[in-house]
């Protein structure tokens, strides 16, 4: 990657890379080209050696051919067969004339003892004997012609081979075998008779070798029957190979060669070819020298082409760019540097063409700097404040010293009365700033017009420009001849303008222009920092105070402690449970704070050990407490929570104490349905099974007065299974508000006696007391009889069966009232404005508890508030009373109202 980025960053690099992209691809293909070319000139030579031994095997196999043939003939004469002399004298004389290359023809016997030989005579040939030769062991083995190892003739000192033909009888029988000598030094003539004929090409040499790897034939006789080791390679002097090839390889006299092979199948001998490779490969060998000259010099060239591109460009530019780096840094240049910037800039090529550039640029740089520089002094002045009014003024102390100016202002779209006015000024009069005004909508105010272009708008000269015709007073008046007005691209502060006056006319420059606008864009973000900032106080206060609210208006209490385990922030919650102000929880210490908590809980030891776990930072981090606070117990889940920064690191821990009493309750009224129910269930259930398993038992013969009896019971508890379910479908229809009303005039006194006749037993007295004159009540009847009937119920089941139940009805205002009450043992105060909970009752202690749902006066509640009334525990001496009213008004209806407070009767 940095060696890319070295690339990447140096010309020089980039160049030579250029250069590499070109040469490379060349000197490929060059070798590429080379090694083809090599490879078919080597194929075409070796083609051609092998194409030569090949014919030179082709000849020599046709000679031996010929002569095996001419032996074998010859055994086949009975002469030769019979061996009588005198036929094969005249047999083998026409051999040896017919065949130049024939020395000496001879027969022997089986024993290997010679019979006879022409030319006769002693000179012919040696000894008698010749079975120890090896062409005779191996006729013993053969029925078909041979040839002999090669070897010196002791007659005629001359390198021969035989040709043989064993001699059979017809009956398998061994008879001895005809041979004839074969002068080798005709092999050798033909061989020296084709070199002569590739006298061009030095060095050929063709030697033939016979199975037992010696010369037989060379073109200088002195090698015959030489071993082939003294003149050929090692690969040629054990078995030679059965299949053409071509090798390279040393020389005895240490010359590399060419080696071609050709076998001679028939006789197992081979041809070998060779040329030294100098000659064989010269094409190949000036080819290459050719490629290596041509290659180095298009190195040569390109090295000096890089050369002379270093020297006149690579190196110039290298010199220059720390140069013009210190150029635009604003860097100082030394002397030396500076000598020979000037000195390439006399050269007049496009490098000495650059050099001036870079001098003209410098200059410049160096007037753009000093203009930045005030620009940066200027800018940081301006948003070195957050107040609008401070940065207004900022803006317009820095706009007169970077410009020079004496008459400016800043003039901003007041929003609250639809027009342009001058926020800030320096030169105009005060009656001017306070009476300028210019509408949106006027189009040839100065203002507008660069308002709408979002640019720059110039006016050289107001009293010759027909643009400024109508404004022309104006300028007469405040003493100016030139304007120019750049606006600020707001986006949050309203539509602002930057304006520039002149007392004579004046052409406004684009330097001016320029660093006007530079100025007006650092303008603009102080106005917006201003803005933004007034903006953002105000919803952060804003905000801080809802989250106050809101966390201070939590049920639940917080507290939010440092590291050190001191409170830092304790709601409203915490300071109820604690006892403690807030200005006394900011810094007391934690654990303080919750043992004044937790010593209200009904079991101290254990909640301590849980604050003490949470505390530790222990792995179970919650607890629940139960706190007596003001007679009541309440339930608390205790929470703790690190309270991390935007690093993910601790800043200190809180801790949250959630009330759990409604959640208790649930689950204690969720017991008490299944307890309550089940058992209110069952009681019934058992009475009609029962009952009616008495009246099927077939063993039993029941009157009619005991089976109505028995049916009789059946029906009450099966009315009272239904009462039980009914109630609690009305008081999950009062939950799920889904309970409808029908309304219509109610008969008080009838309906109070039917909801009695349900409920009163026979011991109870009733007494009902209706106030004379009441208006007609509108109410859901069925429903209004259910509340009656479950209280004087109620009052039946808690003050007995000889209790006095009295109704009293009496209007108040806009309302009916009934009063339900008994002579009983009375609701004690503190249970009385629980017993309108659903599955709530009386502790035994207070009163004497009949079995029951707890649902009546839950179900009394919730039909009472249906009809826009309210209910309630009434005070009284002895027993109890609950009240409730019903509205005259129906349009009360549907809407909460609150409790009245209790009407003495």
């Amino acid at each position: 990657m940095k060696r890319w980025l070295t690339i990447h960053r140096d010309l020089g690099l980039q160049l030579f890379a250029l250069y590499l992209l070109l040469i490379v691809p060349f000197l490929i293909t060059l070798l590429v080209f080379d090694r083809l070319v090599g490879l078919r000139i080597r194929a075409d030579v070796e083609a051609n050696d092998l194409s030569l031994a090949r014919a030179i095997a082709q000849e020599t196999d046709i000679s031996i051919d010929n002569a095996l043939r001419a032996v074998a003939e010859l055994a086949n004469y009975q002469e030769v067969v019979n061996a009588d002399v005198s036929g094969m004298e005249s047999l083998f004389k026409v051999m040896l004339d017919t065949r130049p290359d024939a020395n000496l023809v001879y027969r022997l016997d089986e024993t290997g003892t010679m019979l006879y030989h022409y030319p006769p005579g002693p000179s012919s040939t040696v000894g008698d004997d010749f079975s120890f030769r090896d062409y005779f062991q191996r006729a013993l083995l053969t029925h078909s012609p041979l040839v002999s190892q090669g070897r010196i003739s002791p007659t005629t000192n001359q390198a021969v081979a035989t040709a043989v033909m064993p001699i059979w009888s017809e009956e398998g029988k061994f008879l001895g075998l005809v041979g004839v000598n074969i002068k080798l030094e005709s092999l050798s003539e033909t061989l020296s008779a084709i070199i002569s004929e590739h006298q061009a090409e030095e060095g050929l040499q063709i030697v033939i070798l016979d199975s037992s790897y010696k010369v037989i034939a060379h073109p200088e006789p002195e090698f015959l029957l030489l071993p082939a080791q003294e003149i050929l390679p090692e690969i040629y002097v054990s078995a030679p190979e059965n299949e053409n090839s071509s090798h390279i390889a040393e020389g005895p006299n240490g010359i590399e060669r060419l080696y071609t092979y050709a076998p001679i199948s028939k006789i197992n001998w081979g041809v070998i070819v060779s040329r030294p490779t100098s000659a064989a490969f010269g094409t190949q060998i000036i080819l290459q020298q050719i490629t290596q000259v041509a290659a180095a010099t298009f190195i040569l060239i390109g090295l000096f082409f890089w050369g002379m591109l270093s020297v006149r460009v690579i190196r110039p530019i290298e010199q220059l760019a720390p140069i013009s780096e210190a150029i635009g840094l604003n860097k100082p240049i030394s002397s030396e540097e500076r000598g020979q910037i000037v000195k390439m800039s006399k050269r007049r090529d496009q490098i000495g063409h650059l050099i001036r550039s870079i001098l003209r640029m410098e200059d410049s740089i160096s007037d753009r700097m000093r203009e930045q520089s005030t620009l940066l002094e200027t800018g940081t002045a301006v948003v070195s404040s957050l107040d609008l009014q401070t940065v207004l003024d900022r803006i317009l102390e820095q706009m007169g010293r970077l410009l020079n100016i004496q008459i400016y202002a800043i003039i901003q779209l007041d929003e609250e009365h639809g027009a342009f006015r001058i926020r800030a000024s320096r030169g105009l009069s005060k009656r001017f700033t306070e009476q300028l005004s210019i509408l949106p909508s006027e189009p040839d105010s100065v203002t507008m017009r660069a308002l709408h272009a979002k640019e720059p708008i110039f006016v050289s000269d107001t009293e010759t420009d027909p643009s400024y015709v109508v404004r022309r007073s104006l300028s007469r008046a405040e003493g100016y001849r030139a304007i120019l007005a750049v606006p600020l691209n707001t986006q949050h502060a309203p539509p602002t303008a930057l304006l520039v006056f002149h007392p004579n006319p004046h052409e406004f420059t684009y330097n001016e222009i320029q660093i006007l606008s530079s100025f007006a864009n650092q303008a603009t973000m102080a106005i917006e920092n201003a803005i933004l900032f007034e903006r953002s106080d105000m919803r952060l206060q804003e905000q801080s105070r809802r989250l106050e609210a809101l966390i201070q208006s939590m049920e639940d209490g917080l507290i939010l402690s440092d590291l050190k385990g001191k409170v830092v922030y304790a709601n409203r919650r915490i300071s109820e449970l604690s006892a403690l102000s807030p200005e006394e929880l900011s810094g007391t210490p934690v654990d303080n704070v919750l043992n004044r908590i937790v010593a209200n809980a009904l079991d101290t030891r254990s909640a301590k050990q849980g604050i003490r776990n949470i505390l530790g930072r222990q792995d179970k981090r919650k607890a629940e407490l139960a706190l007596e606070l003001n007679g009541k117990v309440i339930h608390l889940r205790l929470e703790a929570f690190d309270v991390l920064d935007a690093r993910n690191t601790s800043i200190g821990q809180g801790l949250i104490l959630q009330d759990i009493t409604a959640d208790r309750e649930v689950d204690r009224m969720k017991s008490s349905l299944v307890s309550t129910v089940s058992h209110e269930l069952r009681t019934p259930l058992a009475a009609i099974k029962g009952y009616a398993s008495t009246l099927l038992a077939e063993d039993v013969q029941w009157d009619g007065k005991s089976q109505r009896e028995f049916i009789s019971v059946i029906s009450d508890e099966t009315d009272r299974l239904s009462n039980l379910v009914n109630n609690l479908l009305d008081l999950s229809r009062i939950e799920a508000g889904s309970l409808r009303l029908s309304r219509e005039e109610c008969q008080l006194n009838e309906m109070i006696q039917k909801a009695a006749k349900q409920a009163l037993q026979n011991g109870n007295r009733f007494e009902v007391q209706i106030e004379a004159g009441l208006p007609p009540l509108y109410a859901d009847p069925p429903r209004l009889e259910s509340i009656l009937r479950n209280l004087i119920e109620n009052s039946v089941k808690y003050a007995g069966a000889e209790a006095v139940i009295r109704v009293a009805v009496q209007r108040d205002k806009k309302n009916i009232v009934f009063r339900v009450s008994d002579n009983g043992p009375g609701i004690p105060p503190e249970e009385a404005k629980r017993i309108f909970d659903s599955f709530y009752r009386v502790d035994d202690s207070f009163s004497r508890i009949a079995s029951g749902a707890g649902l009546g006066l839950a179900i009394c509640q919730g039909l009472v508030r249906a009809h826009g009334g309210e209910i309630w525990v009434e005070p009284q001496e002895g027993g109890a009373c609950i009240a409730f009213f019903i509205p005259l008004n129906t349009s009360a209806v549907g809407k909460p109202r609150k409790k009245l407070r209790a009407i003495k009767p």
